[in-house]
């Protein structure tokens, strides 16, 4: 996954209202649950179905470090779905997003001003059409490039242009991000 997938995820997770299951028995039981089978589960983390009905059980209280990380990661993508979905529908509809970055942003600016790149600091709220375009992208499949040229087209309309107010020319190039969070 690129930055702003992960951010994506990032603010999914804190939109929890309860915390996810913590021992590895809860975590074991409630993947069963959603995927249906012990053999289900071990497909999706990498172990034998007899290593899950162990966990389920009890009889290993411990994971790998790395199974045990697939593990957290599977249940926290599966956790209040209904709870996220609502989430996303209120930023791309009323509330939009949030983006907090830093990174070096380049401009294709007309003649006589300075085109330099330069690293900011920026936190930005972008209108819900943003959200909604960054998430609908997000569903269809879209790579990195893509979400980053839907972040750089809101950032460089709200920040750079002012919604139309100065720079109508500008046009704005988003990389070497150094981090990048969102909120919604």
């Amino acid at each position: 996954m690129g930055e702003i997938e992960d951010a994506i995820e990032r603010a999914d997770q804190e939109a929890f209202t309860r915390e996810p299951p913590k021992t590895l028995k809860a975590q074991i039981r409630y993947l069963i649950r959603q995927l249906g089978s012990a053999r289900a589960v071990a497909a999706e983390i990498g172990v034998t179905a007899d290593s899950v009905n162990r966990y389920r059980r009890g009889a290993r209280r411990t994971a790998r470090p790395d199974i045990a990380a697939k593990i957290d990661a599977a249940v926290r993508q599966r956790w209040q779905p209904r709870v996220r979905r609502q989430r996303r529908q209120q930023a791309a509809t009323t509330g939009g997003i949030t983006i907090e970055t830093r990174a070096r942003f380049g401009y294709t600016a007309p003649i006589g001003t300075t085109d330099d790149g330069r690293v900011r600091r920026l936190t930005v709220h972008l209108p819900p059409q943003y959200a909604r375009r960054l998430f609908d992208a997000r569903d269809v499949g879209a790579g990195e490039r893509q979400l980053r040229q839907i972040v750089a087209e809101g950032l460089q309309e709200v920040y750079f242009k002012d919604g139309g107010r100065r720079a109508d020319e500008l046009e704005v190039e988003f990389t070497d991000i150094d981090y990048l969070d969102l909120g919604y």
